[in-house]
């Protein structure tokens, strides 16, 4: 069973008892304002922060849709304290190199962890063990985006609809295949989901990152993939790729011509991703706050919203509390699947 986040990462209200008890992803958009409220009122405590430049690890490829939402982050941080932040990519091991990195750093603020659905809670099930705890040696900061999850096959795959995707792969059992990032990543998991609510026989391929999956795509060397619409539309666009559905509650901005997994007959299947901002634990709440509030402005700026939309991600910001809170959701429904799947990364 899943365990709630640590009760002692949740910080007293700084400056109201006020609580926000909202639901989804209005609560973590409407809570920011909660949390600014408590930035405000300890301003005059801000230490002289940051006086140097920072460490964005990421644990995925340059890119891919995880280091595309960094450097987004990271210029603006730039731009903000007019100080560099290096975006470390430290891809491999399903997220586990640069989450044991970023758990190790020095809680000073200078080493701050974009880490996600894989690093933060898949992890945690399909790995007989990691060198980090994600809810004991990390704090949260703010939710960053939300990333709806594709269907991709290529375009000499003889299937246009999810329909005819599973009928195909039922009439060729273990012959039709998808690339992930990785195993035991966002990818593999919504495979999984996919093969336990359809009952088909497709064989997972997993790659260092969903960049070169996404290049055996274009070139045919894998039939389908699971994958972000970040960096990837364009090959929809011009039909080097066939998306046959989308995870989530409606269609992504950046193919919307692509019905959701409910419009092409899977109602009840979702898979979408997420990213976030951690620091290692026991970094000041004073710390916190400063970053925190340049992700919210960061996030707020028109050019970021835009740029992410148009790639098929939804910017988002909240509360430490409230992504705490998400991610203790997010350990409730995956274990289960990780655990149905008898999914094991040695």
């Amino acid at each position: 069973m899943p365990r709630a986040w640590p009760r002692s990462r949740k910080s007293a209200p700084l400056c109201s008892p006020a609580d926000s008890q909202m639901a989804g992803v209005q609560w973590l958009v409407a809570g920011v304002a909660l949390f600014a409220t408590g930035a405000a009122c300890s301003q005059g405590t801000q230490p002289n922060y940051p006086v140097k430049s920072l460490k964005m690890i990421v644990p995925f490829p340059a890119g891919g849709p995880t280091d595309i939402v960094a450097r987004l982050l990271g210029q603006k941080f730039s731009e903000a304290w007019g100080q560099q932040v290096v975006i470390d990519n430290r891809p491999g091991g399903g997220g586990v190199i640069a989450g044991q990195l970023a758990a190790k750093s020095p809680a000073d603020g200078y080493t701050i962890f974009l880490g996600g659905i894989t690093t933060l809670v898949l992890s945690t099930y399909v790995h007989k063990s990691r060198p980090y705890d994600s809810q004991r040696d990390f704090s949260p900061v703010s939710l960053t985006t939300m990333q709806p999850l594709l269907l991709m096959v290529h375009p000499t795959l003889p299937v246009k609809s999810v329909k005819e995707y599973v009928a195909l792969a039922r009439a060729r059992p273990g012959e039709i295949n998808y690339g992930t990032s990785g195993p035991g990543g966002s990818g593999h998991l919504a495979g999984e989901l996919f093969r336990g609510m359809t009952g088909v026989n497709i064989v997972h391929v997993p790659y260092r990152g969903q960049p070169p999956a996404l290049n055996d795509l274009l070139a045919g060397q894998v039939q389908s993939m699971f994958g972000a619409p970040l960096a990837v539309v364009a090959h929809i666009r011009t039909g080097k790729i066939r998306a046959l559905a989308v995870t989530g509650n409606k269609r992504t901005q950046a193919a919307p011509d692509v019905p959701t997994f409910a419009e092409a007959g899977l109602p009840s299947y979702d898979a979408s991703t997420w990213n976030g901002i951690m620091v290692p634990a026991g970094t000041s709440r004073v710390i916190m706050e400063r970053l925190h509030g340049e992700i919210v402005k960061a996030l707020r700026a028109p050019a970021t919203i835009e740029r992410l939309a148009v790639d098929g991600s939804v910017a988002v910001a909240s509360t430490p509390e409230e992504f705490a809170k998400f991610i203790n959701a997010e350990h409730a429904k995956w274990s289960k699947v990780v655990r149905e799947a008898n999914i094991r990364v040695e």
